[in-house]
């Protein structure tokens, strides 16, 4: 069970990777008024230390939300606490396409200035805006924000479910949260790109990222539970036909 659970998380990496370009390529092509990149600019997001983070990140998500669905293909009952893992990790999530459909909002509105209203959630912080340092930990703070309120929610909502609903329940809100996501990311994009914007292409960009990684991470499970029933579909069969026919 655990190796077919490897093998989704690798077919969603490869996925993740295969789709970098042709998404940048489509979202920074030679359209609208700012300056497009060239397909030597977009193969430079490979070099980007912050691309392997957040794909590590997406990786790590996608195994975490299998950890469920062994169990259950393995007929193991977990207990209430190894239950709390799928609640963390999908408030996590919808937590980022929280903040990624803010973020495209504010670009639409604010143009360049979207991202200097990010950092008015960060008033305990005290260092130089200049430096970056301020920015990054109102991004933090605000995600965290996020996570929190997510986490709270979905707990109160799963907490009587079983395995099943549970998982059920995760993977439909991250669905339906990384679709209405979209619906902002991408008109927001729209909109930046026809105007004369510097930075707020970047934020927009990042919240149709997002929503598409973590629709692609919702089918992860699906992915998995195909695996395991083809398995057992095959199973009895090579074990019938390495017996030898009984003589009458």
């Amino acid at each position: 069970m655990k190796r077919w659970a490897i093998f989704t998380v690798f077919l969603y990496t490869v996925a993740l990777l295969l789709l970098t370009v042709p998404v940048a390529a489509v979202a920074f092509g030679g359209w609208g008024k700012n300056a497009s990149m060239s397909l030597n600019d977009i193969l430079k997001i490979y070099a980007a230390w912050q691309y392997w983070l957040w794909l590590a990140v997406l990786v790590a998500g996608q195994f975490l939300l299998l950890l469920l669905p062994i169990n259950i293909a393995e007929r193991r009952l977990p207990a209430r606490r190894p239950l709390k893992v799928p609640i963390i990790v999908t408030a996590f999530f919808l937590a980022n396409l929280c903040f990624a459909g803010v973020v495209s909002v504010l670009c639409a509105i604010f143009k360049d200035d979207g991202w200097s209203v990010i950092d008015f959630v960060n008033p305990i912080i005290h260092t130089d805006k200049s430096s970056g340092v301020h920015f990054l930990c109102s991004v933090l703070l605000t995600v965290a924000i996020f996570w929190i309120v997510w986490a709270y929610i979905f707990r109160r909502f799963a907490q009587a479910d079983d395995e099943n609903s549970l998982l059920k329940r995760s993977l439909r809100w991250l669905l339906r949260g990384s679709i209405l996501e979209l619906i902002i990311a991408v008109p927001s994009h729209v909109i930046v790109r026809r105007r004369d914007d510097c930075c707020a292409p970047i934020g927009t960009f990042w919240g149709i990222a997002t929503g598409i990684s973590v629709m692609l991470l919702c089918f992860g499970p699906g992915v998995y539970f195909l695996f395991v029933k083809r398995m057992s579909q095959l199973k009895p069969a090579s074990h019938n036909s390495s017996q030898p026919p009984k003589s009458e």
